[in-house]
C-alpha cells in the first residue's frame, strides 16, 4: 500500500515540474511556513522547489516524497487557469 502511494506521489510531482507551487511545511513546535515557488526538479528520492523572496534572493529547498505522505509538507499546484490541485 505504502509503496504504491509513494510511486503515485512521485509521478504526480514529476508531472508538475516547472509549475508554480504553494508549499505548506510543518517545521515542528506549531511553526508552519507557507511559501510560493517553482517546482524545479524531481529526483528518485526527493524534489526541489526554487523560492524567490522580495529581496530577489533565490533559495532552493528540497523535500522527500515521504514528507508528502506523512503530511509534513503539503504541495499545491497552481495551474494557469488559477485552479489549484493538492498533491497527497
Amino acid at each position: 500500500m505504502e509503496k504504491n502511494s509513494l510511486d503515485k506521489i512521485r509521478k504526480d510531482v514529476e508531472d508538475c515540474v516547472g509549475k508554480k507551487v504553494i508549499l505548506k511545511a510543518n517545521k515542528g513546535r506549531k511553526k508552519i511556513i507557507v511559501r510560493e515557488g517553482i517546482l524545479e526538479d524531481a529526483y528518485p528520492s526527493l524534489f526541489v522547489v526554487r523560492i524567490s523572496n522580495q529581496y530577489d534572493a533565490v533559495r532552493r529547498v528540497s523535500y522527500t516524497y515521504s514528507d508528502i505522505l506523512t503530511e509534513t509538507v503539503e504541495v499545491t499546484i497552481c495551474d494557469d487557469t488559477e485552479r489549484k490541485i493538492k498533491i497527497s
